[in-house]
């Protein structure tokens, strides 16, 4: 009985996995034509226009800056398992802080923000 359900959870957490969401922001074209409805060369238009243009910001944008992905096509895609995640922390913001000299970038610091002491409490 044990080995049953153990075997059960084990299916369920194998087909979970298989679900999981990809990140158009940060798949490649193989991880792309692993979602229903995606096929070479859209997942080949999605990363060409990605590497050229930066992230996706939205679901919007995608369907805007990629031919033949509608509203009605990114909301289908999306149930297969497409995300869109934030548009930060790619290529394009490595190319934008390389493009900064050095001197510039230590003159932009982001100030730290001031923090409560901590308190001791006795029970």
């Amino acid at each position: 009985m044990i080995r049953k359900l153990l075997a059960a959870a084990a299916l369920v957490a194998v087909v979970g996995h298989a679900f999981a969401a990809v990140d158009v922001n940060t798949a490649n074209e193989d991880a792309l034509r692993g979602i229903k409805g995606i096929g070479p060369a859209r997942a080949k238009a999605i990363v060409d226009e990605r590497g050229a243009h930066g992230p996706y910001k939205d679901t919007a944008d995608l369907g805007k800056r990629v031919k033949g992905l509608g509203g009605h096509t990114v909301e289908r895609l999306q149930t297969e398992g497409l995300s869109v995640g934030p548009a930060t922390g790619g290529a394009a913001t490595k190319q934008a802080a390389a493009a900064v000299p050095a001197t510039k970038q230590a003159a932009v610091a982001v100030p730290a923000t001031p923090r409560a002491p901590a308190v001791a409490v006795k029970k």
